[in-house]
């Protein structure tokens, strides 16, 4: 299935519609609604049980059941992965994105989701380690380097900060010094490495797994 989102444009010879029209006459009295979708339609790229609701309805309702991890990106060089991490972070609801570096990132692997997280920047990598500390968090820094826990055999803190590294150079030295545990992903083939927004959604399923209860059927 082809989606189209907002600032993307149609992909070629597709005319499909994505999402909802205009809703019908008359409208539901619940203040989640936003009069704009109601009136014109919803395109949007979120699930269809927010249909018509607000930004602020959506944040609203995702704040009340937020898991407990946190996810950080360095950003030393403009990485043009962290909004395919910001997006796999809005999949799994984090409790907060943390931009490491660079303030300015590129949004759009993001797919807007980011107006949905709470997105941190820290100035270096000793700004993240404070903040995790003062909010009782475990930074758990992922990259395959030397004394590095399978993350397949770990066991995830509850309350965990990971930190991912720049595509290609992978974590800084201050980063893996600054963590607590540093987990690597198994491979099995000929490359180096696997992408950063891959290795990124593998950590987070992770933690999904050991800490969260399966999400109720659609």
């Amino acid at each position: 299935m082809v989606e189209v989102h907002e600032g993307d444009e149609s992909p070629e010879n597709d005319d499909r519609e994505v999402g909802v029209g205009p809703h019908p006459l008359p409208w539901p009295d619940d203040p989640r609604f936003d009069p704009e979708f109601l009136e014109h339609g919803d395109r949007r790229n979120v699930g269809d049980g927010y249909r018509y609701w607000s930004n602020e309805a959506i944040v609203a309702d995702l704040d009340s059941r937020r898991h407990s991890f946190h996810v950080a990106i360095e950003n030393w060089q403009h990485d043009l992965n962290i909004g395919t991490v910001v997006r796999t972070a809005n999949a799994f609801n984090a409790a907060g994105i943390h931009i490491v570096g660079k303030k300015r990132w590129n949004r759009r692997g993001a797919m807007v989701t980011d107006r949905y997280m709470h997105v941190h920047h820290h100035q270096d990598i000793a700004a993240l380690v404070e903040w995790a500390a003062s909010n009782d968090l475990n930074v758990v820094a992922i990259d395959i380097v030397p004394g590095a826990v399978p993350l397949e055999t770990a066991v995830l803190p509850e309350r965990t900060m990971f930190l991912f590294g720049q595509e290609g150079p992978g974590l800084s030295d201050e980063a893996c010094a600054s963590a607590g545990m540093v987990c690597s992903i198994a491979q099995f083939g000929s490359t180096r490495s696997i992408n950063v927004g891959v290795a990124a959604g593998i950590a987070m399923h992770s933690w999904i797994r050991q800490h969260s209860a399966p999400p109720p059927a659609s």
